[in-house]
Parts: structure tokens; C-alpha cells; sequence
């Protein structure tokens, strides 16, 4: 039996949570049945482990904030005829514990015990606070 291992990603660009949602919602950033993706250059090589449960954790601004579960891995061929890899998200993004984290460059495998847990489903709808003030709360280990 395999075993699961998430990603982590920042989202570039994104301010916050609606942001990312927002981006989701457009046509481009969607697979041809409507899905998330999110199109990379490198394929995973633990693809197998991905797809066993596994999510894609969004880091924004510094801040670990939510997830989506990873349903597939595309092939997408490019305009410049590089292959790439399009992550295939369930729609919807589901808040974590913030959590802060430096930047890094692509995505990275993120261990299913080192991953954020999710918030209550209490917590799920709570007004966002402020990315500044989350990423303050994050560092001194409140969330």
C-alpha cells in the first residue's frame, strides 16, 4: 500500500484566501471539466503518493492557510512545447491552522505529519483576519 505525502506551493501574487479563490474561479486556471490546476513545470515523481489522499497546501504571504485535495495529474503541453504537469484540485479551498513558512521556489513534498491540520468545520467560515495579523499570530504560534 502507498503511502501519502502532500505538496505545499506559494501562490504568487495571491493576498489572501479570496484571492486564490478568485483565481481558481477563472476559465484559464481551470481544467476543460471545470477543475482547479495548477500548471507546473517539474512532474512529481511521487505520484502515486500524491494521489493516495494527498493535497496541495497554499502558502501566502509567508502563511500556510488552506488546502485542496489533489485528484489528478494532467499532462499539459505548452505553446513552447515543454511538457508539464497539471495538479487537478477538488474545487474549493479548505482552511488550515496558519502556519508560517519561508519562501521557496516551485513546490515542495510536504510529509503528511508536518502538514497543518485543517480548522474545525467552525472555523471554516470565520471572517479572515488580516494577512498581516495572521502572519503576526502565525509567528508567535497562535492560531
Amino acid at each position: 500500500m502507498s503511502k501519502t505525502v502532500h505538496l505545499i506551493k506559494l501562490s504568487v501574487g495571491t493576498e489572501d484566501v479570496a484571492g486564490l479563490e478568485a483565481w481558481q474561479s477563472q476559465k484559464r486556471a481551470q481544467t476543460e471539466d471545470g477543475l482547479p490546476r495548477h500548471i507546473t513545470r517539474m512532474w512529481p515523481k511521487r505520484e502515486d503518493e500524491i494521489l493516495n489522499g494527498g493535497s496541495i497546501f497554499w502558502v501566502i504571504k509567508g502563511v500556510v492557510l488552506c488546502r485542496q485535495p489533489v485528484l489528478r495529474l494532467d499532462e499539459y503541453d505548452s505553446a513552447d512545447g515543454i511538457r508539464r504537469c497539471a495538479i487537478v484540485c477538488e474545487p474549493g479551498l479548505i482552511r488550515v491552522e496558519a502556519t508560517p513558512r519561508r519562501a521557496f521556489q516551485g513546490w515542495r513534498y510536504l510529509p503528511v505529519d508536518d502538514a497543518p491540520c485543517d480548522l474545525s468545520q467552525a472555523r471554516q467560515h470565520e471572517d479572515i483576519l488580516p494577512i498581516e495579523l495572521t502572519q503576526a499570530l502565525a509567528e508567535i504560534g497562535v492560531r
